[in-house]
């Protein structure tokens, strides 16, 4: 028997190695949030809690290789940004992607 579910979307980018602020950990961690939900989001394109304009920018930056941001609010109500680094090559890498929180950029 088939499932006609649709696939999820792709990664679209690549997401460098991934780390995080100690205080983005310790949130993350007040709240019992699994970072991955969000990392997962991220890389596919669910931007999360962005206005137009920052979403129309992150669609440019795939395709330029430019920097990329996503903000989340957590189930506590404190707001997560994970930011994926410009990329560094001409093989489409990047430097790193970082969970941290606002007041720490």
């Amino acid at each position: 028997m088939e499932e006609n579910t649709p696939a999820a979307p792709a990664v679209r980018f690549d997401l460098g190695p991934v780390v995080s602020t100690p205080g983005a950990l310790d949130a993350l961690r007040a709240c019992g949030a699994d970072p991955l939900h969000y990392l997962n989001r991220h890389a596919r394109g669910d931007w999360g809690d962005l206005d137009e304009t920052d979403k129309a920018a992150n669609a440019a930056a795939i395709a330029s290789g430019a920097r990329l941001m996503s903000a989340y609010l957590l189930p506590d109500g404190q707001r997560l940004w994970i930011i994926t680094d410009a990329e560094i090559d001409d093989q489409h890498h990047r430097q790193a992607t970082t969970f941290l929180l606002p007041d720490e950029y």
